[in-house]
C-alpha cells in the first residue's frame, strides 16, 4: 500500500527549479532591507547568513558571500575568513537558542555535487539531534522539518552576536 503525506508547503521549491532564473538568489539577498522577511540572521563586511527555505532540519541556514563567486580558490582571504565566523557565529546562536545535538557543516561544489545554486559558493550549516533522522525518508522521500522559519529565525534572532565574531570583523556584526 502507498500512503501519502501532503505537503503542500514543498510546491514553492518544486515550481522555483521551474521558473526562469530571476538572478542569482544571494545576489538578490546581499540588499539590506527586507533581513526579518527574507530571514537574513547576520551581515558582515563580506558576506551574509540566512535559513534555508528548504531546510533539511529546522535551523538550517546558508553563509554566502556578497561577491558572485562559484569556486573555493576564487574566494579572497577576507570573504573566507568571514564565511566561517558567521558559519561560528551561528553555530553559537543554534547551541544557545535550539541545543542540537551536533553540526553538519559543508559546501557543495558544482550542480552534480547537489548545488542548487552552483555560481554562488555557499556553506550549509545544518543543526541535528539524535534520533533527528526517521523513516520519512527512507520510505516516502520526506523530510519532516518540526519549527517553522519565522520561529527558528525569532529564536536565533534573539541571541546575541559571538564577541569572536565581532571582534574578528573589528566591527558590529548586524542584527
Amino acid at each position: 500500500m502507498t500512503g501519502r503525506l501532503w505537503a503542500p508547503w514543498r510546491v514553492g521549491y518544486i515550481l522555483s527549479t521551474r521558473r526562469a532564473s530571476k538572478g542569482c538568489l544571494f545576489c538578490r539577498l546581499k540588499r539590506p532591507g527586507q533581513d526579518r522577511k527574507l530571514h537574513v540572521l547576520s551581515r558582515g563586511k563580506r558576506a551574509f547568513s540566512v535559513l534555508n527555505r528548504f531546510p533539511y532540519n529546522n535551523g538550517h541556514l546558508l553563509v554566502a558571500p556578497f561577491r558572485h563567486v562559484g569556486r573555493l580558490d576564487a574566494l579572497e582571504a577576507e570573504e573566507w575568513s568571514e564565511l566561517f565566523s558567521l558559519a561560528c557565529d551561528a553555530i553559537a546562536r543554534m547551541q544557545k537558542a535550539l541545543s542540537p545535538h551536533g553540526y553538519n557543516v559543508g559546501i557543495n561544489l558544482g550542480r552534480a555535487s547537489g548545488a542548487g545554486i552552483p555560481g554562488h559558493l555557499h556553506l550549509h550549516v545544518v543543526p541535528r539531534w539524535m534520533g533527528d533522522t526517521n523513516f520519512m525518508p527512507v520510505l516516502a522521500q520526506t523530510k519532516v522539518v518540526s519549527q517553522s522559519l519565522d520561529e527558528a529565525f525569532r529564536l536565533l534572532k534573539r541571541v546575541k552576536p559571538t564577541k569572536a565574531v565581532a571582534f574578528r570583523h573589528g566591527r558590529k556584526i548586524s542584527r
